[in-house]
C-alpha cells in the first residue's frame, strides 16, 4: 500500500464520498449533491460562482448538477436586484431535508473515522491538515484557494 500524502488523502476522500453515497442513496442524491447542500447550509442564496467556489467545482459541472437538483425540487434558482446574469441559488424545504440528511451522515462518517484516535491526536492532526491545505492554497494550484481557506479557518 502506498502511503504517499497524496495517496492516502485521495483514498480517503473516495472512502468518504462512497460511505456518504452509500448514506443518502435512497434520498436519490448523487455525486456531487451532498457537498452543494452542505455548502448551502450556511450560504443559503449563494450565487453560482460562490458555490463553485466554495466546493471546488469547475463551473461547468456546478451547472449540471444544479440543474439535476433543481429538477428535483432541493434548489431554486432566483434573480436578485433585477440582475438577470447572476442567479441565486436556495435550498427548498426538500433540500432542506436532504441537508439534514447528508449533515447526519457526515457526523457518522467522521466519528468512525475518528474512532480509536484521542482528541490530542486530532486535534495535533488537524492542525497539521489545515498548514497542508494552507500551503497549498497559496502555491496558485486552486483558483479557488482563498476562498476555501477561508472557509476552513473559520
Amino acid at each position: 500500500m502506498d502511503i504517499s500524502l497524496h495517496y492516502l488523502t485521495m483514498a480517503n476522500q473516495m472512502l468518504i464520498q462512497k460511505r456518504l453515497l452509500e448514506r443518502v442513496k435512497a434520498s436519490g442524491l448523487t455525486l456531487g449533491q451532498p457537498k452543494v447542500l452542505d455548502y448551502l447550509k450556511n450560504h443559503d442564496g449563494a450565487s453560482q460562482k460562490e458555490i463553485a467556489a466554495g466546493c471546488f467545482i469547475e463551473a461547468g459541472s456546478l451547472t449540471s448538477i444544479l440543474n439535476r437538483m433543481e429538477e428535483k425540487g432541493l434548489i431554486e434558482r432566483r434573480m436578485l436586484n433585477g440582475n438577470r446574469r447572476t442567479f441565486h441559488i436556495f435550498m427548498t424545504e426538500s433540500g432542506k431535508k436532504s441537508q439534514k440528511l447528508v449533515e447526519e451522515a457526515f457526523v457518522e462518517i467522521e466519528e468512525a473515522a475518528w474512532k480509536d484516535i484521542s482528541p490530542e491526536e486530532a486535534e495535533a492532526f488537524m492542525k497539521i491538515y489545515h498548514k497542508i491545505y494552507s500551503n497549498l492554497s497559496e502555491t496558485g494550484c486552486e483558483e479557488t484557494g482563498k476562498e476555501g481557506r477561508n472557509k476552513l479557518t473559520n
